[in-house]
Formats: C-alpha cells, sequence, structure tokens
C-alpha cells in the first residue's frame, strides 16, 4: 500500500504555488512542525522540507524570495535550444530559406560555412522540427511557404499498409543491383507522375539517378494515368535514349505502372518497384517534381501543355548548374556519360 501511495503521490505532484509558500512562511513565525504544515498543505514532508532547505534566505524564509528562486530554476533548467528566435542562428536560417535553400541544403552549408564552430551547425531534422512548431500565424505560414513542398505538417515516416491492388511479378527495389544503389554507373532512372487539377491531367517526370537529367513526358486527357496510356507514353519516351542509357526504371507501386513487364519488352530496362508508402526510395524523383513545381504549380491544369512545352521546362532544369553535381548542370554530365559510353566496346551495352 505504502508503495502505490508514494506512486499516486507522485504522478499528482504540482510544483508549490505562491499561497502555499506564504504558507509555510507563515507556519514557521508560528513556530510549527514541517509534519503540521504539510498537513495544511495536503503535501508530503518532504515536499516541505525540500522547499525550505531549497529556498530560504540567509536568515528565514521568505515565500516571495522562495518563488522568485524558484521560477529562476525553472526558466534556466534546460539550455536555450540553437534555434530560439533570438538566435543569430534561427535569423540565419531563415535568410536562407527565403533563399528557397532546403533544409538539407542549409544543414550541409552551414557546416561547410563554419567548419571550426560547431554552435552554428544544426541538422536538417532541427529545422524541419522549429519551422513547423512556430506558432500558427504569419511567420509560420512564410516559413512553410519557403519549402519545397510547402506542406503545413510533416508526413510520417510510415504511412500504414498499402492499400491499392497489387502489382503482379514486381521486382522489389531490395534486389536492384548494388551498382544502382550507388549511384556507379549511368542509364538507371526513376519514374513517377505529377498530378494537375482535381488530378484530371498528368505528366510523366523521369530522372537518371546519376546525372539527374529529367524528361517529362505528355500523357493523353482524360483518364491520364491508365497502364496503357502511360506504358505507351513512356515507351516512346525511353526508347528516344541512346542505348547505353537505358538500363532500369525504378517507381512506385503506382497501379499505372501495372504493365511493367512489357515495358520492359519493349524497352529493355528492368522495372524495380519501391516498398509502399516510401517516396525517400525514389529522392532524385521526388527532389525533381518539387523543382518543376516552380514551373508547374499545384492546382494547375495539365493537359493544354504540349510536348514542346513540356520538352522546354526539362530544358530549363537540365541547364541549372546542381550543387550534387559539384555545379555541374545534369545535360552536362549526361552527355559526358553518354560520350564515355560510347567509346567503349558494344557503345556500352550492359552484358
Amino acid at each position: 500500500m505504502t508503495s502505490m501511495g508514494n506512486e499516486t503521490e507522485t504522478a499528482r505532484f504540482k510544483h508549490l504555488t505562491l499561497e502555499e509558500r506564504r504558507t509555510i512562511a507563515i507556519g514557521l513565525q508560528q513556530g510549527l512542525s514541517m509534519r503540521a504544515i504539510a498537513r495544511m498543505l495536503a503535501r508530503p514532508v518532504s515536499s516541505v522540507s525540500r522547499e525550505i532547505a531549497r529556498n530560504s534566505g540567509a536568515s528565514s524564509y521568505s515565500c516571495h524570495y522562495a518563488q522568485q528562486r524558484a521560477q529562476r530554476r525553472r526558466r534556466f533548467a534546460r539550455a536555450q535550444p540553437k534555434l530560439h528566435g533570438n538566435s543569430p542562428l534561427w535569423q540565419e536560417v531563415r535568410r536562407r530559406l527565403h533563399l528557397l535553400h532546403s533544409p538539407q541544403q542549409i544543414a550541409a552549408s552551414l557546416r561547410a560555412d563554419y567548419p571550426g564552430r560547431p554552435q552554428w551547425h544544426v541538422s536538417h531534422e532541427t529545422i524541419y522540427t522549429c519551422i513547423h512548431a512556430q506558432p500558427r500565424g504569419a511567420l509560420k505560414k512564410e516559413l512553410i511557404a519557403c519549402l519545397r513542398m510547402a506542406r503545413s505538417s510533416r508526413w510520417p515516416r510510415s504511412r500504414g499498409p498499402d492499400r491499392r491492388g497489387q502489382i503482379a511479378d514486381l521486382l522489389s527495389i531490395h534486389v536492384r543491383p548494388p551498382e544502382v544503389n550507388d549511384r556507379q554507373l549511368p542509364g538507371h532512372w526513376e519514374g513517377d507522375l505529377i498530378k494537375g487539377a482535381r488530378n484530371q491531367s498528368a505528366i510523366g517526370t523521369l530522372v537518371e539517378r546519376t546525372s539527374r537529367l529529367v524528361l517529362l513526358v505528355r500523357l493523353p486527357h482524360p483518364n491520364p494515368a491508365t497502364a496503357v496510356h502511360v506504358l505507351q507514353a513512356f515507351t516512346d519516351k525511353l526508347n528516344a535514349i541512346a542505348q547505353p542509357m537505358r538500363r532500369s526504371l525504378t517507381y512506385d507501386r503506382g497501379q499505372e505502372m501495372a504493365l511493367h513487364a512489357q515495358l520492359t519488352t519493349n524497352t529493355g530496362m528492368r522495372v524495380y518497384f519501391c516498398d509502399p508508402h516510401s517516396p525517400w526510395q525514389r529522392g532524385s524523383n521526388e527532389n525533381t517534381n518539387g523543382l518543376l513545381r516552380q514551373y508547374l504549380p499545384k492546382g494547375t491544369d495539365l493537359s493544354p501543355y504540349t510536348q514542346e512545352q513540356l520538352d522546354a521546362i526539362a530544358d530549363s532544369l537540365n541547364n541549372r548548374p546542381r550543387m550534387t553535381l559539384g555545379w555541374r548542370t545534369p545535360l552536362g554530365v549526361y552527355s559526358q556519360w553518354l560520350h564515355q559510353l560510347s567509346q567503349e566496346p558494344h557503345g556500352g551495352a550492359v552484358q
């Protein structure tokens, strides 16, 4: 019983109030014992004795002095976080967010800019947490608008079982060759669809993993995401790529890729499928889709775009220097690989 009583007291513990401290001060002036004061407060004797020992002044116990000491201890009980509102680091993070740098880019560039000053180092997770922990208002909206996907809350890493229909005879990403995972060889692509207003239109996106080169694929309207339409559109686009750069395609488990076996027959490219609800397994494609939203904002009807217009958007992205490529362009890296493979025996074809 005693153990259960102690657990109840601990679970219900509350900090002493100013009124309770005033009662302690009066009780001590009247010469009451600590047990008597504890009974008056309905508190454990240990709480009263600890309060008197911790918060007494030089000569006696004062309720106002004790309250000030307790408040000060609570205020400084935890170290102030790196990204608190008035810190220079937070001001610098905000400045870089307004330059449309992602939290990952900010975290990496701060480490590069201040290598010997760990107080200026912060993880991208901390930046995300700080943004989403802001109280509702103009500042939170302003900061979220700087994020590439501009979502008001973060996606959880796991979002439950996949409720879509299962795709037959798929190859899991976990059997993909190591050279694909390590980006050692070009010609391995990631694919996806970006949807237009009310999901009534869509555009196919293909990203080469080594060079980050992007190709956009126009899909018919309406019903753009049917497996038959995607098969034909992706077949035409992928077969326009030089053969040495056609090795594999990694896709999510969307039903538009249900005819993946036929796509492999048409193009010679094996199709690997990510785990359900795991967009980070196609990180290059997800990042590129975010960049494309600068050209094709969410809520836009994508059906009026011609293939020529989509090619122009892809050209714009492919000629932008990328930090991950050492500030080379995707088109430059892709062309260099294509030239190198064309000099190899058999045109660099996979054996």
